[in-house]
């Protein structure tokens, strides 16, 4: 059974940095051939999608993080990351690690992160 475990949440001014991070702790070889994404969710809203990484390094976001947010993985140490520059107020939601495979997607418990003046 994987347990994704996300870290690094927090409260921040407009325009400053964060890096999220999550360990897929259980995975075994799983993690490096498997891809890997974060999402987010505010309060009464779905869950939606912000980035994704693929096993080979392939990545992708939704619009409104490009250029700001890097996602990468560390296959060595089953971690995947968000790093998150130059936040919005709209980035505040609660963020999601995901592990995305054809059987259904599996997430974390979520970190907190505000923006806010």
């Amino acid at each position: 059974q994987v347990r994704l475990v996300e870290s690094g949440g927090g409260s921040v001014r407009p325009g400053a940095s964060l890096r999220l991070s999550c360990t897929a702790l259980g995975s075994g070889d799983l993690f490096s051939s498997t891809s890997m994404g974060w999402f987010r969710q505010t309060p009464g809203n779905a869950r939606t999608f912000v980035a994704s990484i693929r096993a080979g390094g392939t990545t992708f976001y939704t619009d409104s993080v490009k250029g700001r947010f890097t996602i990468s993985r560390d296959n060595g140490k089953n971690t995947v990351s968000l790093q998150m520059n130059n936040l919005e107020p709209e980035d505040t939601a609660i963020y999601y690690c995901a592990m995305l495979r054809s059987s259904g997607n599996s997430f974390g418990q979520g970190t907190q992160v505000t923006v806010s003046s």
